[in-house]
């Protein structure tokens, strides 16, 4: 509502690993461009850019580290462009990343664009703002009632386009409580049946708070919801750019329907398997039936022991059989009147489809 330069920019991809592993693949990047008229809207659109290049040229075996490498060279092509053109110098970029490998979630954060998680009638933010406001409250110098309307609101600690590229935040935050190893830990969780992740910029939640958010995708379809999150910022000032997006997993009917028309796939599987099975077993028994009656000599082998047992005083590991070696099998008679069991041992290339980056003014 204040006429801003449009700083904001998204990304959605949607692709598979490879055709071996055919989970779905999703990923989703904000960014908020910072410097003003010094090109944050450029910074925006190469953070985008070069995240979602990096995510999609990987083989996601390692989606931490590979959200950690894309963002800091991001972060190294914002600042190296900015160095070359003294109209950039200064710009800068917050993001927000989410990417989810068939149902299990991966995050990445830098600045103060948030992602929150809704399940179960419930919102939780997952990421951390690097803010000075933020740093106070960990502190216990201010309290979040404190924090709202406060003149250092937008004193951001970490952007894409510093010196130095910024640490960036992968503790995924599922409990209030939680200390930062267990954050971090939270990597990859599984995302449930209905689940749903929002990303946004500091444009909404500077001016929406977080219950209003799960008020908005309680009660209406995204579609609506979305739009009704963005006429609320500006109804109370929009002084900032507005972006949301939003992923759903699927209901878990989706899942129960799927299961229904490939029924008749799945028994006749399932039958095939058995029959499989039976054979084998089969084979197995046959086979061990007809060692049992072949052979000339029906010898019944009997051990020798190296010393006589004694009853009721020696363990299972104390009681040991010395191997007789003879070139010649023979028949020894037993002795004593032992007769001995065996002993046996004790159980013991991706393809990338980006959507475009540009985000239209409200």
């Amino acid at each position: 509502m204040k006429g801003k330069n449009n700083e904001d920019r998204y990304g959605v991809s949607a692709f598979i690993l490879n055709n071996l592993d055919r989970r779905p693949v999703v990923l989703a990047v904000l960014s908020d461009g910072i410097g003003g008229h010094r090109a944050g809207e450029v910074a925006s659109e190469i953070a985008v850019n070069q995240i979602s290049a990096v995510v999609a040229a990987s083989d996601a075996s390692q989606p931490v580290e590979t959200l950690i490498a894309a963002v800091q060279q991001a972060s190294v092509a914002i600042q190296s462009q900015a160095t070359q053109n003294s109209e950039q110098a200064g710009m800068g970029a917050t993001c927000a990343c989410v990417w989810v490998i068939g149902d299990r979630l991966y995050t990445a954060t830098v600045g103060d664009s948030r992602v929150y998680l809704l399940r179960g009638g419930r919102i939780q933010r997952l990421s951390i703002d690097h803010t000075w406001l933020q740093e106070a409250v960990d502190q216990g110098l201010l309290t979040v009632e404190q924090t709202l309307g406060h003149p250092n609101a937008h004193v951001i600690r970490r952007y894409l386009g510093s010196a130095v590229p910024p640490e960036v935040d992968v503790r995924l935050r599922l409990d209030d409580d939680e200390d930062d190893e267990r954050a971090e830990a939270n990597q990859g969780a599984q995302l449930l049946p209905g689940d749903r992740l929002v990303l946004s910029s500091d444009g909404l939640t500077d001016l929406v708070q977080d219950e209003e958010i799960l008020k908005a995708y309680t009660e209406q379809t995204p579609e609506v919801a979305t739009q009704t999150l963005i006429d609320l910022a500006n109804a109370r000032g929009g002084h900032d750019n507005i972006t949301i997006v939003t992923l759903q997993m699927p209901p878990r009917k989706t899942q129960e329907s799927w299961l229904r028309r490939n029924r008749r796939k799945l028994a006749f599987g399932c039958a095939a398997l058995l029959l499989a099975l039976a054979a084998l077993a089969g084979l197995i028994f046959g086979g061990m039936w007809l060692a049992g009656r072949g052979g000339d000599q029906k010898v019944t082998p009997t051990i020798t022991l190296a010393a006589p047992l004694l009853q009721n005083t020696a363990t299972m590991e104390e009681a040991t059989v010395a191997p007789q070696a003879s070139a010649t099998p023979e028949v020894l008679a037993p002795q004593a009147s032992a007769t001995v069991e065996p002993v046996l041992p004790g159980d013991g290339g991706p393809t990338l489809t980006p959507w475009p980056t540009y985000t239209p003014q409200p």
